[in-house]
């Protein structure tokens, strides 16, 4: 199995922003091209993604990790003319559900 140096630099050759926060949604990994897009960069790390977002995100973003949890594994929660954000669940070996990732794609 991979360790987490490769892993990490893995997603670091990532260009589009991710970051992964655990079911609690805080923030525990965040690539390089997150670190650079979001404004308070790593010192985001730790803590809880619903700092970053307006009540109504919030309320997306719960109801998503609710869909999450039954087995749902992404969902598109913006889409912008300038990119669409999904969140995608991550889970360990037996399906349990660890958290959920914000990936960035080009628009439609």
């Amino acid at each position: 199995m991979a360790d987490a140096t490769l892993l990490a630099a893995i997603l670091d050759s990532l260009k589009d922003p991710l970051l992964f926060a655990d079911t609690e949604h805080v923030i525990r990994y965040m690539n390089r091209a997150a670190k650079a897009f979001y404004e308070e960069g790593a010192a985001l790390l730790g803590r809880s993604l619903m700092d970053c977002h307006n009540p109504a995100s919030q309320q997306i973003i719960r109801e998503v990790l609710v869909a999450l949890e039954a087995g749902e594994e992404e969902r598109l929660i913006s889409d912008t003319p300038e990119h669409r954000v999904y969140m995608r669940a991550v889970r360990d070996a037996d399906g349990r559900l660890l958290g959920y990732y914000e990936r960035y794609a080009p628009p439609a």
